[in-house]
């Protein structure tokens, strides 16, 4: 199937998730993810999909299925949420450790305690020294494409990583777009299964999920990070051959948005960026100079891709739907690091907002930019967007 469809961003996964045909999928429902593997059992019942598909009993489960299935050489599929991602975490270590290259879709949602099923990013952010590649999509488009780079990232030889692709919950799981599809002839071509060299062979014996001592243990964790570090290379590489394959590309680990000559630019990631992109052309119109940094990897992070589209800003502003406690967003303490590490001085300043699905309006974005226009930051300290100061006694 090819051409147009009007669907919400959790069906776009599950189509992007049939054209690159795994042979297992292990799924377990929760909200906002549902959607997702809901679709793909109706693909695998109609027959449109052949694929082994597991109905298990956790997401901690789920995860151990796609370390089996990936361990001999399967391409793997699952998709969670929130605590159902936290429930998995032992099993993500296992899989960046291992080297297995499978793929998840993590449908964003707020963290216990209180409860919320609403979205903001803190589930995955909380795992990004997990060893997983972490990418964010902005809309039901690039979420299908994300998704078909993800294969292709993930099983090249020289990474051999697991790759998380997130998508904001409700915000931009459950809302309907227009996304195109591609030819799957163009998919086959684009992500051919390949014969994964690390998977368990008779012929070749080889050991998975060892014990390695102190005299090997840091040598693994080498590898494994510089794998992850080469991976940035791979990610744009996907990238590039993804837009001369589909016409669609989204600039590799960033995407800068009128930033060349930009005095202030904001950084954030996933849904967010749209309406902030809204802003920046407003505010462009009105003769203000301001520009957007979309990052679209946490996981290896673009420092020096984000470096360099920041370096002409006078102000710089992080917009991020997480908190670190007792610090700042995660986001931004990496955004400031990588500046640091250019060796770029620049004012910077954080904005938390949308913690447990709290809207963030286009007035609130203006309300940022004024700030950063302004030349009064308050130094590092991280501010709250849309705080009821009448419930928390701020």
């Amino acid at each position: 199937m090819s051409g147009k469809l009007f669907v919400s961003g959790d069906e776009a996964v599950a189509l992007a998730v049939r054209q690159a045909k795994p042979h297992v999928i292990a799924a377990y429902p929760i909200t906002p993810q549902t959607i997702v593997v809901e679709r793909l059992s109706d693909f695998v019942e109609d027959g449109s999909l052949n694929s082994q598909y597991l109905y298990v009993e956790s997401e901690h489960s789920a995860m151990c299925a796609c370390l089996g299935a990936s361990a001999m050489g399967a391409r793997a599929f699952t998709a969670t949420s929130s605590q159902g991602l936290l429930y998995m975490v032992e099993g993500l270590h296992y899989a960046s450790g291992s080297r297995f290259p499978i793929v998840m879709m993590n449908a964003n949602r707020s963290l216990a305690a209180p409860w919320s099923i609403y979205n903001d990013q803190r589930d995955s952010l909380s795992e990004l020294e997990s060893g997983w590649i972490q990418l964010y999509a902005e809309n039901a488009q690039e979420a299908y494409d994300t998704t078909l780079q993800a294969y292709r990232i993930a099983e090249d030889p020289a990474v051999m990583l697991p790759v998380m692709v997130n998508l904001d919950g409700f915000v931009l799981t459950h809302t309907y777009e227009l996304v195109q599809l591609a030819e799957q002839e163009t998919v086959d071509a684009y992500i051919p299964y390949r014969n994964f060299c690390n998977k368990l062979d008779l012929n070749n014996p080889k050991a998975t999920c060892i014990t390695a001592g102190p005299p090997y243990n840091m040598e693994f964790r080498y590898q494994q990070h510089k794998a992850a570090v080469d991976a940035a290379a791979k990610i744009v590489e996907a990238d590039k051959e993804f837009g001369k394959k589909f016409g669609r590309s989204y600039g590799g680990l960033v995407e800068a948005y009128k930033c060349e000559d930009a005095d202030a630019v904001l950084v954030t990631l996933g849904s967010v960026a749209g309406t902030v992109r809204c802003v920046v052309d407003a505010y462009r119109e009105a003769g203000k100079k301001i520009g957007l940094l979309k990052i679209r990897c946490m996981r290896p992070f673009p420092a020096k891709e984000a470096a360099a589209a920041l370096k002409g800003a006078k102000a710089v502003g992080v917009l991020e739907k997480d908190i670190s406690f007792g610090y700042e967003g995660v986001v931004y303490t990496n955004v400031n690091s990588s500046l640091k590490e250019q060796g770029l001085s620049v004012p910077t300043a954080n904005w938390v907002g949308g913690l447990g699905g709290r809207s963030i309006s286009k007035e609130d974005i203006q309300g940022i930019f004024d700030q950063l226009l302004s030349g009064r930051l308050e130094g590092t300290q991280t501010a709250f967007v849309n705080l009821r100061r009448d419930i928390c006694g701020a």
